[in-house]
């Protein structure tokens, strides 16, 4: 899709002066050059060409409220210049992959005071000696140069920090997260259940040697009841015989 038909399509019925973000990615311009856009889009704040075969800026119209561009997978080798003039406020400019290769295609940025963020990754510039050293001191204005600042401290990342002021960053993340909490939990609850059954096993021996203590306890009881039935059987079966032995001295006397 050419990027005169993309930018129609990304208004949506809505007027330029309306749009703040625009994003056009993988379009494509005709000879390397800017299409659909024009001064109209005044109040745009982000906007993005990526990949979009870009060889020249110079039919960038003015975007004065622009604070970030990315640029990144173009053909951009210079005509920087008109950044300065068409964007003169921008904060963030993304160049990575494209055909830069001296130091003498960034020297016109350093009319773009407000520029705190510059990344040239993959641009054949990045490979000369003393590379990140030369472009800030070259571009002092420039705080991060490819995602760090001189003491190597990573750039703050800008989508989190707005995730973060809408409350979206600090909410729980699902998908996986939760797969693993609940892998987490089938684990406790296959491991409780094993501690349960082993318990339960351990309480079954425990009451099973209990009934068969208790089993041996009162056979011992009944055997020694019955011991002691004979015992006493013997004993009045003596007292029997005794009193009868003493009827028949009594019935000798008699006679």
């Amino acid at each position: 899709m050419d990027m005169k038909k993309r930018i129609t399509l990304e208004l949506r019925n809505r007027s330029p002066a309306e749009i703040a973000e625009l994003v056009v990615d993988n379009s494509r311009s005709a000879d390397g050059e800017v299409e659909g856009l024009t001064d109209a889009f005044a109040e745009l704040e982000f906007l993005s060409m990526v990949n979009v075969g870009l060889s020249s800026l110079a039919k960038l119209p003015s975007l004065p409220k622009l604070h970030k561009l990315e640029l990144s997978d173009n053909n951009l080798s210079g005509s920087l210049e008109t950044l300065s003039e068409k964007c003169p406020n921008l904060t963030y400019l993304n160049l990575s992959g494209n055909k830069i290769k001296e130091l003498s295609n960034v020297e016109a940025l350093q009319n773009l005071k407000s520029l705190q963020s510059l990344d040239l990754f993959n641009c054949e510039i990045t490979s000369l000696e003393d590379y990140r050293e030369s472009v800030f001191e070259l571009l002092p204005q420039v705080t991060y140069l490819d995602g760090f600042d001189q003491d190597d401290n990573e750039a703050p990342d800008s989508e989190a920090e707005d995730d973060d002021e809408d409350g979206e960053d600090g909410a729980r993340p699902t998908g996986d997260f939760d797969e693993e909490d609940d892998e987490d939990e089938d684990e406790d609850g296959s491991e409780g259940g094993e501690s349960l059954k082993r318990n339960s096993s351990s309480s079954s021996s425990v009451a099973s040697s209990k009934d068969e203590d208790d089993d041996e306890d009162d056979y011992a009881e009944e055997e020694e009841e019955e011991d002691k039935a004979g015992v006493q059987g013997e004993k009045r079966k003596r007292d029997v015989d005794d009193e009868g032995e003493d009827d028949d001295d009594d019935d000798d006397d008699d006679d």
